[in-house]
């Protein structure tokens, strides 16, 4: 994704700028894509969320107990806890994201172009730039989404609150602790946002180039455009080393996040106990609860999306 005019022409045609969209068409049509991949994968969060909350005596203690002990009690319907929330806020927070990503995406290119880096250092840097500053734009909406859906995909399990649905959640943490109450973790979810959407993003820009490079392309030995299956081939492998590279890195800060957000209004710890008392129930592992599921969230996520998202560019490029 790559908005230089510099680029090696072959893997330029396998890319759609930001100029080249019909941007009414991009968005209508992105909201139900996205939405989809959404519904699929939601249940994955349900189970992240849970494993990272859970008590040290709670028994279900890994992602297939949580599993079947939510459909034990609440069946496919309890996979799917806040997912109506999530999916209210999640449209205009990934327009914001969008819209960020590929503008800023734009100028950092031009930014780095006159350096002379490498191909895939320049796709790094610029989509790494790109990656943080919408994750930054898009966390004013994205937070309080997660922490009313948080506390729903949780509630009435290993001690937590229950609720009627999610205007309850922001009723009572609004009553509770005014409008801060929502952002409550915002500091956190930039921290661990931002940076796992910086590292994704460069991940998926320079290992798509590193790929190509890899296949013959851009070195003169195959200058041919590419096929479109071998494009979202290498798109699809881009977007699995991005997500497990970005969820390696970032599942400490989000384990941590996570629990400060679903804790109840009258227990109102710091990150620095969140961490003791992590660290004291299963040691210096306990930051990274939750990784199986996070991991194959962010993977399966990450390539679902960029190829749902590479796909709606290609659906949506105005006719030259």
């Amino acid at each position: 994704m790559d908005a230089s005019n510099s680029r090696v022409q072959t893997l330029g045609q396998t890319e759609i700028d930001w100029e080249k969209l019909d941007k009414t068409k991009f968005y209508v049509v992105g909201a139900g894509l996205f939405t989809g991949v959404t519904v699929a994968l939601y249940p994955v969060s349900v189970v992240k969320t849970r494993l990272q909350v859970a008590t040290k005596d709670t028994a279900e203690r890994n992602a297939f107990s949580v599993i079947r002990g939510i459909l034990r009690t609440d069946g496919i319907p309890g996979l799917y806890r806040g997912f109506g929330t999530v999916i209210t806020g999640a449209i205009p927070a990934r327009i914001l994201f969008l819209t960020a990503l590929e503008t800023t995406k734009a100028a950092a290119f031009k930014i780095v172009e006159p350096f002379k880096l490498s191909e895939p250092a320049q796709a790094a840097i610029a989509n790494g730039i790109a990656g943080m500053t919408a994750s930054m734009c898009a966390q004013a909406v994205f937070v309080p989404i997660d922490v009313v859906s948080q506390k729903l995909m949780v509630q009435g399990y290993s001690g937590h609150a229950k609720y009627s649905g999610g205007l309850d959640v922001a009723r009572k943490v609004i009553q509770s602790d005014g409008i801060r109450g929502l952002y409550r973790g915002f500091g956190l979810s930039v921290m661990t946002y931002s940076p796992s959407s910086a590292v994704w993003w460069a991940s998926y820009g320079s290992s798509q180039r590193v790929i190509w490079r890899f296949l013959g392309h851009g070195t003169g030995i195959d200058d041919a455009v590419p096929s479109q299956s071998k494009i979202v081939l290498v798109q699809a492998t881009g977007g699995l080393i991005a997500g497990a590279t970005a969820s390696c890195i970032t599942t400490p800060l989000d384990t941590i996040k996570t629990r400060l957000q679903v804790m109840g209004h009258d227990r109102r710890p710091s990150a620095t106990q969140v961490v003791k008392k992590l660290i004291s129930e299963d040691g210096w592992k306990g930051l990274y609860r939750g990784l199986g599921p996070r991991f194959f969230s962010m993977s399966a996520w990450g390539t679902s999306m960029i190829l749902a998202y590479e796909y709606l560019k290609r659906l949506c490029a105005k006719d030259e």
